[in-house]
Parts: C-alpha cells; sequence; structure tokens
C-alpha cells in the first residue's frame, strides 16, 4: 500500500466500511445524510461513497454531538449560519427569493436550489459545503465576516 496516493476527496471508502472506520452504525451515516448534516458521493447504482475527507467531518459532527454536546439541531443550525450568498456572490433578488438566505433551521445545501445562483451546482462540489462547514472553518468564516 506504500506509494498509493489517494486524493482527499476521492469517494472510496463503503458506507459499510466508512461506519466501520467510524464506529458508528450504517443507520446513524444514513441519519446524518437525511438531516442534512453530511452529503456522501453517490454511484449512479446510488450506491454510497465516502471520502477521507467525509470521514474527517463525520468525526467533527461525532465530536461536536458527543464532546461539545451539541444536538442535530444545533448543528444544522450552525450550519445554516453559513454566509452562502457571500461565499457564492448572489445577488440581491437571488437573496429575496433563496430559503437559505431568510431562514435559519438547515443548511443551504438542504435546500431545492430552484431559480437561483445554485440551480446548476452539486452542492458536495460547492465551496460553501466543501471549505467552509468543516470543524475550525465556520469559526474562521465569522472572523473574516466581523473584520469587514
Amino acid at each position: 500500500m506504500d506509494g498509493i496516493n489517494i486524493s482527499k476527496d476521492e469517494p472510496i471508502f463503503s458506507i459499510s466500511s466508512a461506519a466501520i472506520i467510524l464506529k458508528i452504525s450504517v443507520h446513524t451515516l444514513r441519519m446524518y445524510e437525511r438531516e442534512g448534516l453530511i452529503i456522501p458521493y453517490k454511484k449512479k447504482s446510488n450506491q454510497r461513497l465516502y471520502s477521507k475527507e467525509d470521514i474527517e467531518r463525520i468525526e467533527c459532527i461525532r465530536s461536536a454531538i458527543n464532546e461539545a454536546k451539541i444536538s442535530i439541531n444545533g448543528i444544522k443550525t450552525l450550519y445554516s449560519m453559513i454566509p452562502c450568498w457571500d461565499i457564492i456572490k448572489c445577488s440581491e433578488d437571488e437573496r429575496k427569493a433563496c430559503k437559505s438566505y431568510n431562514e435559519h433551521s438547515q443548511p443551504c445545501w438542504s435546500y431545492a436550489h430552484d431559480n437561483n445562483a445554485c440551480e446548476d451546482k452539486n452542492c458536495r462540489d460547492c465551496d460553501v459545503y466543501k471549505k467552509h462547514s468543516q470543524c475550525g472553518q465556520i469559526k474562521e468564516l465569522i472572523k473574516k465576516v466581523s473584520l469587514r
């Protein structure tokens, strides 16, 4: 296995392998997906695959739940506070019609993106999901916003 170089964002772990690595059940992973906390890669056959980056995200979620005692709804609320409209540069008109901009109960990647700037984007590949919702990144984003 030495010399095998696999990108952190390459989806290579099946849901059962990810569950074993994380020491949680497949049911828990599916619940996190249903709740909008994670977006696993899905093959055309609908089989879920997870990357090293996904595993790290789930470890962060597990830590927030078990160590910081933040509920799933609390995590969703934190994710909903990510200023996605600023990151992807939505227009004022797009913001007015955007549920993510106007609500605060779930992350932007949980909403249907009809008739807005995200309509043609894959949320799993979006900077909001990939870069700004990892452990520590929300705080850094808030710091940057507060300096403006």
